[in-house]
């Protein structure tokens, strides 16, 4: 019943989704500009309300969102008075150049050559054997098979830099494992190992800065409007912690409220190494890719000790060579048909509305009224992060993507830290950690492309996913805290 009606629910917001985005649109527009706020500022919030509306709503994918985007962009700024020339407009030209500005940034860059080294990681079976090389370590118990899945979690998010491909690479492997071990799609053991390959995917998205796109995001912004380009290393010292944590989190969580129905596996471990030997010997496309990726990882971690190579120059590079004549990983058509190119797209208008946010100063002016509002303007630090971390984990209930999440919130949570005059408040890690809360999407099954990949697969209900949510989110929540207070504290991010 809960689940009919929740289906009936959302099938009619898709419906009117638009609708209620246009409404909230219209409305927006035709209330007076504020005092302190630009034209172009108050038509790019209205924007930002738009745009929330049907990604929360999913009134069109998020592809034709893009595409609805930027045209409104063009046009809304377009026709508003340019504050730099008296009497003049902006121009459609320049509010057009505005829409498209995310393509021409190092993010979405980044972004694409990762979903190139993920089309390769899929095209080779690389990501696959890597998966099951770890899973055949593990053991046949069902405790130890979920610390497997939730270690091939881990490896992967630093060969795969793209969640919904890693999540896609190991539900095949997981779903052949339930089905080789005979055990029914409808168990409890079948329900914890989904649940636990969707959550430790979401949970290694915080703890590696190229694990995800919302992570580059919020990098993005960081670098634009603070003027600091956050490294890779830096990232993973900061947020590999939590992601430790929580994993040991997700065990517990997992194996206490979906026990499994069996212990031990019988032969369980012989299965894994049967389907490990049947890819047969590592193949030449194999070796090389996994050689460019071990590369690519060294420069990662390197940056800014042995060279100033930036993550995505030497990404870009990994790529050219990936599909470089006489090196063969994969040709360009190979990688075309495994491109996400909507997804693509959507990060790039996310990063223009960011930056339209911010080059109108609609976010200095929003934030002004945000910080009063929350009694920010001298709250103690860990207050304002575990405030905002709040506010973040209720706003995620209504996105189903964490990219469309960071390129709605994040500008505007710079700019209210900025807006807070308590001393010694470091906004840059403040930021950082608060972008660690954009990659909870623990509770429901549509917050996360991973998470219906994996309910895709019927081993789980969603009142399933929602007990164990719901616990991994107030836990997360308070290591969010815990870290704050202690561990962050010491590296002077709060």
């Amino acid at each position: 019943m809960f689940a009919f009606l929740e289906r009936s629910e959302q099938s009619i917001l898709k419906r009117y989704g638009i609708l209620i985005a246009l409404a909230a649109l219209t409305g927006l527009l035709l209330v007076p500009v504020p005092a302190g706020l630009s034209v172009a500022g108050h038509r790019v919030l209205a924007l930002l309300v738009f745009s929330v509306v049907l990604w929360m709503t999913e009134g069109v994918s998020y592809p034709v969102s893009g595409v609805i985007i930027a045209a409104l962009m063009t046009f809304l700024i377009g026709m508003s008075p340019n504050p730099g020339k008296a009497g003049a407009l902006y121009g459609t030209s320049q509010g057009l150049t505005m829409a498209l500005g995310g393509f021409s940034n190092t993010a979405w860059a980044l972004v694409g050559a990762a979903l190139f080294l993920a089309a390769a990681m899929t095209r080779t079976g690389l990501d696959r054997r890597i998966a099951l090389k770890v899973l055949s370590l593990i053991g046949a118990g069902t405790n130890r098979i979920v610390m497997g899945v939730i270690a091939v979690g881990f490896v992967l998010s630093f060969f795969i830099p793209s969640t919904t491909a890693r999540v896609a690479c190991l539900v095949p492997i997981v779903m052949g494992i339930i089905t080789a071990f005979g055990v029914d799609r409808s168990s409890r053991f079948a329900a914890m190992l989904m649940i636990t390959t969707a959550q430790a995917d979401s949970i290694w998205n915080v703890g590696i800065k190229t694990a995800a796109a919302q992570n580059m995001i919020a990098v993005n912004f960081i670098k634009q409007q603070l003027g600091y380009d956050i490294t890779w290393l830096e990232w993973l010292i900061a947020a590999a912690p939590f992601a430790v944590i929580m994993s040991v989190a997700l065990f517990f969580v997992l194996t206490r409220l979906i026990p499994p129905e069996l212990k031990e596996i019988p032969g369980g471990r012989e299965i894994v190494r049967k389907q490990l030997a049947a890819l047969g010997p590592m193949s030449a496309p194999e070796k090389k890719l996994f050689c460019i990726s071990i590369a690519l990882l060294f420069f990662w971690t390197t940056e800014r000790i042995l060279h100033n190579i930036d993550t995505s120059s030497s990404t870009l590079v990994a790529i050219a060579l990936m599909m470089a004549p006489g090196i063969g990983i994969m040709t360009w058509e190979e990688a075309q048909q495994r491109i996400p190119w909507g997804t693509l797209f959507l990060f790039g208008i996310g990063i223009s509305l960011g930056s339209a946010i911010v080059s109108t100063n609609a976010g200095a002016w929003l934030a002004k009224a945000i910080v009063p509002f929350f009694g920010l303007s001298a709250a103690p630090a860990l207050l304002i992060v575990l405030t905002l971390a709040a506010f973040l984990i209720i706003m995620h209930l209504g996105f189903a993507s964490a990219t469309a999440l960071a390129a709605a919130m994040i500008p505007i949570i710079i700019e209210v830290l900025k807006n807070v005059s308590t001393p010694g408040l470091n906004v840059i890690g403040m930021t950082m950690i608060l972008q660690y809360v954009v990659s909870f999407g623990f509770i429901l099954p549509v917050n996360a492309p991973q998470n219906m990949i994996a309910f895709g697969t019927n081993t789980f209900s969603v009142s399933q996913f929602i007990r164990t949510g719901i616990p991994l989110t107030i836990i997360a929540y308070l290591v969010i805290a815990l870290l704050s207070a202690t561990y962050w504290k010491f590296l002077g991010l709060v």
